[in-house]
């Protein structure tokens, strides 16, 4: 039986319900828990994982009295769900990111309790989603060696060519949240001469609280991108857009950056966001999903911060500002491997990423021996 904490959103919910029908017939289907529950008999590891679940926590509390009520709050999460996995150790536990916060502490306590567990969100590519029994973004379990791409793909014919392209049809850009900050038409970019897109993130996602690596933040980011940006080669400069689904602008920020990079750095919030990536010349990203689906446009691709696809010949690592000075310098000289992407992209299509079907009255449905076979550990070799 899957065990999982309700989302309170029907989309969400129906993907759990689905994974407890592609499991059902081997584990009894499904349990939804509408709350995590509380308990004050602590383990040893119990203050540890508090603190580390209230850090990755996306609403961070304000003044110390809001900080140790979280602190406790979580705790009591924490002792809850591994003393339920405890009891109930054939039971898998499954949850929506399940990195940050609460979730985080139901998702541990279930691990130390010895239980598995599975970490479920939406894929980056249309009809897919993720989940994985270590984690998501940097923490999935992705294999992270280069090699193990292309030694896998040699072993079937199947696992060659360019069927993996297929996954790209129907990717659109993320509607906007936001009147400032528009999906428009393409001409801008295509008269624009040469240019890296640079996709800002949401300030203060996960992606960026936890894997933004030495750039720390998005402002960081622009602040970095405004100093190196004089590294471009004549004509060439840095486009910028934020990021649909952010609450809050970074206007300020980003005139500072602008200003600061005379005219190296643009901001253009108008124009569709794919329709920049295929204008450009490249993309710079921290770790956002466009540095990936860049790939269907064949674009290289600069990653500042964690990335599960942040390989050698499938993107170029900056680990540092030297590292993303010298890039930008030699930004009519990037490249990536395409043999290695492909073979990269057909394990993604082919293993990693499950098909989410969705029936005209809702419903879900998921590959249940593609979800079985990551609950196993079975190799796809």
């Amino acid at each position: 039986m899957i065990t999982y904490v309700a989302e309170w959103t029907k989309a969400k919910d129906r993907i759990f319900a689905a994974l407890g029908d592609a499991l059902g017939d081997a584990l009894g289907g499904a349990r939804r828990i509408p709350v995590i529950g509380l308990s004050l008999h602590d383990f040893p590891e119990s203050a540890e994982q508090a603190r580390a679940a209230l850090a990755a926590a996306k609403k961070q509390p304000r003044g110390a009295l809001a900080r140790g009520l979280k602190y406790w709050l979580i705790r009591g999460q924490y002792n809850w769900s591994r003393r339920y996995f405890s009891r109930h150790r054939a039971r898998i536990a499954v949850c929506w990111n399940g990195i940050t916060g609460s979730r985080r502490a139901f998702m541990q306590g279930a691990r130390d309790a010895g239980a598995r567990c599975l970490y479920v969100e939406l894929a980056p590519f249309p009809g897919r989603v993720t989940i994985d029994p270590k984690g998501i973004n940097a923490l999935n379990s992705v294999p992270r060696d280069p090699e193990f791409f292309t030694g896998w793909a040699a072993k079937d014919p199947a696992r060659t060519g360019e069927d993996w392209r297929r996954m790209g049809e129907g990717l659109i850009a993320r509607a906007s949240r936001r009147p400032d900050v528009k999906q428009g038409g393409a001409e801008a970019p295509v008269l624009a001469g040469k240019f890296l897109f640079c996709p800002l993130q949401v300030p203060d996602d996960s992606q960026i609280r936890l894997f933004s690596g030495w750039v720390g933040s998005v402002p960081g980011m622009l602040d970095i991108l405004s100093d190196a940006a004089a590294e471009l080669p004549d004509g060439w400069h840095i486009r910028v857009k934020e990021h649909p689904s952010a609450r809050a602008g970074l206007g300020e920020a980003v005139r500072a950056a602008v200003d600061r990079a005379h005219g190296r750095l643009v901001i253009d919030n108008e124009t569709d966001t794919f329709a920049q990536v295929a204008a450009s010349a490249g993309v710079v990203t921290i770790n956002s999903s466009v540095g990936l689906q860049a790939f269907f446009h064949d674009r290289p691709v600069i990653v500042l911060g964690e990335a599960f696809y942040a390989l050698p010949g499938l993107v170029h690592r900056a680990d540092g500002p030297r590292a993303l000075h010298h890039l930008l310098s030699e930004a009519e000289n990037l490249t990536f491997d395409p043999a290695l992407r492909a073979a990269f992209m057909t394990y993604l299509d082919q293993v990693y990423y499950p098909r989410l079907e969705i029936a005209a009255d809702g419903s879900a449905r998921l590959d249940a021996a593609a979800i079985r076979a990551k609950l196993s550990g079975e190799s796809p070799l």
